[in-house]
């Protein structure tokens, strides 16, 4: 039932059955949700809440309310009320949207709010917590954090790129220390394809050779987000010198990162000649 939560989310539900053992009740009830989601996210809550709120008086109220019978092990299975079962329900249904849905400790603080009637609900609303107002900020929160992600992922890709640039231009040009995939394509500036890690890795030596000169610096035209969970750089390499090539020679470098055993590595490189700088009117 609870695959689909994250660690939290479950961490929730265990100090619900905690809680409810405490109290000696033989049922989980969402009062007891509650207070598993102060315990667990009480940062959290006060995000949503406002610092104002102040989590040991609404303890104080369920306190209150809650009955009290005989304390029994925390191993021992207490089944959810039929309030605690729709709280959950209502969680799963907030969490669906693409992809495959978790149920987030934010997830069920919400399922609790459409529960009208229920213990949680109105000691909550008693406090002017409203359930728009909390589902308007769970979402400014989530696709706050949905950008951090991308920024920091963003951020990755391209210090890979760098330090692949950075590779090319060095004297020490050992393959196996160049981040391709191990089905890597590369296209050189004569048009031949080079396929497989371990070919590339090979002939690396003569495919960079031109770029590991000090006079040539590669620009970066372009770094985009592409299909999949990809990135295109454009890099436009001035200067390209070596056998056969003019020295006032230009090539534009068209490169795919991709993740492979969670590290960013290069999937296909396409190197174009194009007119240098200054050349294209000529």
């Amino acid at each position: 039932m609870f695959e689909r939560y994250n660690e939290k989310a479950r961490r929730v539900i265990f100090f619900a059955r905690f809680e409810a053992s405490q109290y000696g009740s033989r049922q989980i009830e969402t009062e007891h949700i509650l207070l598993g989601v102060m315990r667990e996210g009480h940062s959290m809550m006060r995000q949503l809440l406002g610092p104002s709120m102040d989590m040991k008086e609404i303890r104080a109220e369920i306190e209150k309310v809650i009955p009290k019978g005989v304390r029994f092990p925390t191993s021992t299975e207490v089944p959810l009320s039929e309030e605690s079962k729709k709280v959950l329900q209502f969680a799963f249904e907030e969490a669906k949207g693409p992809g495959t849905p978790v149920v987030t400790i934010e997830h069920i603080l919400i399922g609790a709010l459409r529960v009208g009637g229920s213990v949680a609900a109105r000691i909550l609303n008693e406090r002017g917590v409203e359930l728009d107002k909390i589902r308007g900020r769970v979402a400014i929160l989530s696709n706050s954090a949905h950008v951090d992600l991308e920024l920091r992922i963003t951020g990755e890709a391209l210090d890979e790129l760098n330090r692949f640039l950075a590779h090319l231009k060095s004297d020490d040009m050992v393959g196996s220390v160049i981040p391709f995939a191990s089905n890597a394509q590369i296209v050189d500036s004569d048009g031949q394809r080079w396929t497989g890690r371990k070919d590339i890795e090979q002939e690396s030596a003569r495919l960079f050779v031109a770029y590991a000169k000090r006079n040539i610096t590669p620009h970066l035209e372009s770094f985009d987000a592409g299909p999949g969970h990809s990135f295109i750089a454009s890099v436009l390499w001035e200067n390209v010198s070596a056998e056969g090539i003019p020295s006032n020679s230009a090539h534009r470098m068209t490169i795919i990162l991709t993740q492979e055993d969670d590290k960013w590595v290069v999937f296909f490189l396409q190197v174009t000649p194009v007119a240098a700088p200054g050349q294209a009117d000529k």
